[in-house]
């Protein structure tokens, strides 16, 4: 890649990947955040074992990713809070004063063991991805670890210390790809990338999360002045109603934002399954958008977000890795995936009687309903704040 001086967009140079790129890390076999945390459970190993299972995941294409440097970080986070993430990973303890400056040591951001370390490796996969995208014409690149969107740039929030996202991006206008697409899927709303780029006409938030659901913000009509759209759902959302969302609304703005780069947050959390929210999506309707929002940027960088239930979050990335290689996924999975998947342990009710089709399965089999007539008014209302306003959206 070269970048033209006066130029905000690279001059394509004909290079491409090969094949979608896949960074994971070990870490996230020894870190855990307590025994009564929502994020202790094996999500990244076991969407990495459960690919290496299927045969999905050869070493050619396995990145393992390493720590972003202090320097990198600070690229949005402040200096200060840098350094009590580090004490306290360091000390397991921080000052009153430090726990409330930077909502630490709380039931939602706990102190341990790898609060620093294990955020800076997330951080170091997804600046990873952003160089790799950033030297090629197209390409994919999957960090399943990334998609802290809640991180703010003085406190931790929402189970995220760091913001990985925003330092992606970041890192992919420095390096001349201008105009960034941002879709987040998670059940909650993308507040912390959000606000990070409100008002800056080259990068567009997309956000489908539930409403009235925490951190209570992405309100339909919060639009950061033409750089964010928020589509808040009703609970119970089914894959019928995502799919006219993303049709009626997601694509129509991506088409038009025409990005240099989308970046893609894949929470798990929306699904039927998933204990932390109450929409009700198959992890079908996560892969179906996905594979239809991706053909319109050249280069796509895609991560994972929330999900609480192991078997639901595995299935459901191993899904996003076969749908960004286009593999078929198969009904019934062989015994060395199945093994994989009755490995899994989680300490909740519904971890103590899984259902069979957790272990044996990848795809969920949705309920056909029909769409609600508050969803469609919700895309009506939606469709004309943004669709239907063709200046919304300022192109550089």
């Amino acid at each position: 890649m070269t970048v033209m001086p006066g130029n905000s967009r690279p001059m394509p140079t004909g290079r491409r990947l090969s094949r979608p790129l896949f960074i994971g890390n070990d870490i996230y076999r020894r870190s855990n955040f307590g025994p009564k945390h929502p994020l202790s459970v094996p999500r990244v190993p076991a969407t990495i074992d459960l690919c290496r299972a299927l045969a999905w995941l050869p070493h050619e294409v396995y990145r393992e990713s390493a720590p972003a440097s202090p320097a990198e970080i600070v690229r949005f986070h402040d200096p200060a809070y840098l350094r009590a993430l580090r004490e306290g990973e360091k000390r397991l303890e921080l000052s009153k004063a430090d726990r409330k400056k930077y909502n630490l040591g709380r039931l939602e951001n706990p102190i341990h063991s790898t609060m620093y370390s294990r955020p800076a490796i997330s951080a170091g996969a997804v600046l990873s991805a952003a160089q790799i995208l950033a030297s090629v014409d197209a390409g994919i690149v999957y960090s399943p670890a990334g998609g802290t969107h809640h991180g703010r740039p003085d406190r931790a929030s929402g189970f995220c210390y760091l913001n990985d996202l925003v330092l992606g991006i970041l890192r992919l206008q420095d390096l001349g790809l201008c105009r960034v697409l941002y879709l987040d899927f998670d059940a909650h709303h993308g507040d912390g990338v959000q606000d990070a780029f409100a008002r800056d006409p080259n990068v567009l938030t997309i956000s489908v999360h539930e409403e009235r659901r925490w951190p209570f913000t992405g309100a339909l009509t919060d639009t950061e002045g033409g750089t964010a759209c928020n589509i808040p759902v009703p609970r119970g959302l089914r894959d019928s109603e995502f799919r006219l969302i993303v049709d009626e609304i997601v694509l129509p703005l991506a088409v038009r934002h025409v990005p240099d780069v989308m970046v893609i947050q894949c929470g798990a959390d929306a699904l039927a399954d998933d204990p932390l929210s109450r929409m009700e999506l198959s992890n079908g309707a996560i892969w179906e958008a996905l594979g239809k929002s991706i053909v319109h940027a050249p280069r796509v960088l895609v991560t994972g977000g929330g999900g609480y239930n192991p078997w639901s979050v595995a299935r459901c990335w191993s899904g996003v890795w076969a749908t960004l290689n286009e593999f078929n996924i198969p009904t019934q999975l062989e015994p060395h995936a199945v093994e994989v998947l009755r490995a899994l342990t989680w300490n909740r009710a519904q971890g103590k009687n899984p259902p069979e089709h957790w272990f044996t399965t990848i795809a969920d089999t949705p309920p056909q309903t029909a769409v609600r007539g508050s969803v469609r008014k919700l895309v009506a209302d939606a469709h004309r704040i943004y669709v239907d306003n063709k200046e919304k959206f300022i192109k550089c």
